[in-house]
C-alpha cells in the first residue's frame, strides 16, 4: 500500500487548510482510514478516522467540531479539512491506512507526513 499526502503549508491562526492523502495498491473503499499527527517533542497523536464506506467518523479530542474527515473511494482519496486552526494544531500530519479489511484494527501502512504550522 502507498500513501500521498499533500496540501500541507503555513497559515495563520483562525484560517483553513485540507489536506489530502492518496492510496493505491489495493482496493480503497475496503478499509478504514486515519489521520494522525505529531508535533516536535510529543507523541504521535490520533486525529481523526472514517470508516471504509464513509458512514462513520471519529475525531480525537482536541479536534472534534473544527476537523472533519472524509473521503472519495472513486478517487482513493482521503480528506481532512481543518478549520478554525489554533498554533497547537502545527505538526506532522500523517495519513494512515488500516491493513485490516472493513474494521477499525489500530494497525495501520503509514505515509510519510505534510507539514502544518500554525502561527498566532
Amino acid at each position: 500500500v502507498q500513501l500521498q499526502a499533500s496540501g500541507g503549508g503555513s497559515v495563520q491562526a483562525g484560517e483553513s487548510l485540507t489536506l489530502s492523502c492518496t492510496a493505491s495498491g489495493r482496493k480503497f473503499d475496503d478499509y478504514s482510514m486515519d489521520w494522525f499527527r505529531q508535533a516536535p517533542g510529543k507523541e504521535r497523536e490520533f486525529v481523526a478516522a472514517i470508516s471504509w464506506s464513509g458512514a462513520t467518523q471519529r475525531y480525537g479530542d482536541a479536534v472534534k467540531g473544527r476537523f472533519t474527515i472524509s473521503r472519495d473511494n472513486a478517487k482513493g482519496t482521503v480528506y481532512l479539512q481543518m478549520a478554525n486552526l489554533k498554533p497547537e494544531d502545527t505538526a506532522v500530519y500523517f495519513c494512515a491506512a488500516d491493513r485490516r479489511l472493513r474494521t477499525f484494527s489500530g494497525s495501520f501502512y503509514w505515509g510519510p507526513g505534510t507539514q502544518v504550522t500554525v502561527s498566532s
